[in-house]
């Protein structure tokens, strides 16, 4: 196997009004992603990372039962049998970011992961659930009205080009998980997110290739574009990036356009990187017991 694998990252605008129905923005939005994850493929993606929740808006912006219907059960729902099939078609790897609905009504925000064979590996639970305001009135993150914080811990996938950790918008701001992952064999994280100019913009590319330097991976930031209608609670701005083991950005996209980025991974640097940084040999886990206690 190379150890040059290529990376395509897709950020999206959501083309349909937020009062539309939870179907019109299945369709229109799984319709789109489908073209864009192809166009990964023929500019030469291997693996292939999606926006947090891709198939409809932000709907975290406001509380509405509404938006339960917009969940599905994972491996068998059919958004993630869809891409399965489009996986094995085109032969690359798929984190595929979704709201999941186990058993009658529990929610959770979830990323399938999907080999290059079709083959349903596993999935990720987002684990930090943020629930705070804007600025914009009545609008926020409310995102404890529809998840429930993960319970499947930090898996690592091993797909067919590279092992894959999965973080998921809110857990970027946490070190412990990323360091997890590292340690688990993450070759590269992704992070398919959806955050606005004004919260967070500031910390968007600082906390994430300081992650991939403190554990010596890739890792994929992926962030949605545009304003959504009618909460506008502010610009979704883009910015997706590939960022490298030594925190150099491989490729950053665009603030405001549906795109793929492209950026190619090279498994030669993380293991260039480790054998210069030995955090991991050098680490003191017998020093971090008070890390895991409920201290103020």
């Amino acid at each position: 196997m190379s150890d040059k694998i290529v990376i395509g990252l897709i950020q999206a605008k959501n083309d349909v009004h937020g009062d539309q129905p939870v179907e019109v923005h299945k369709e229109k939005a799984i319709e789109k992603h489908i073209k864009l994850v192809k166009e990964a493929k023929q500019k030469g993606a291997q693996i292939v990372c999606l926006q947090e929740i891709f198939y409809g808006p932000y709907f975290c912006t406001e509380q509405s039962t509404k938006w339960y219907e917009a969940a599905e059960e994972i491996p068998n729902g059919p958004t993630t049998k869809l891409f399965q099939e489009l996986a094995k078609e085109l032969s690359i790897v798929i984190i595929l970011p979704i709201y999941e609905r186990e058993g009658i009504a529990t929610y959770y925000n979830t990323a399938a992961v999907i080999d290059a064979d079709g083959s349903y590996l596993g999935k990720y639970r987002k684990t930090h659930i943020p629930h705070v305001g804007v600025e914009a009135e009545g609008c926020g993150f409310w995102e404890k009205y529809y998840f429930k914080p993960g319970n499947l811990g930090y898996q690592v996938f091993d797909t067919a080009f590279a092992k894959v950790g999965v973080y998921i918008c809110y857990d970027r701001h946490f070190p412990e998980g990323a360091r997890l992952l590292g340690l688990k064999g993450a070759e590269i994280v992704f992070n398919p997110s959806a955050t606005v100019a004004g919260l967070s913009e500031y910390l968007w590319k600082l906390e994430q290739p300081a992650h991939a330097v403190a554990n010596g991976y890739y890792l994929g930031a992926i962030n949605r574009v545009g304003v959504e209608a009618p909460w506008n609670m502010g610009e979704f701005y883009g910015q997706s990036y590939l960022v490298d083991p030594r925190g150099s950005f491989v490729s950053t996209g665009s603030r405001d356009s549906d795109e793929v980025i492209i950026g190619e991974m090279d498994k030669k640097m993380i293991r260039e990187v480790r054998d210069t940084w030995q955090f991991y040999r050098d680490r003191r886990p017998e020093t971090y017991e008070e890390m895991t206690a409920l201290l103020p």
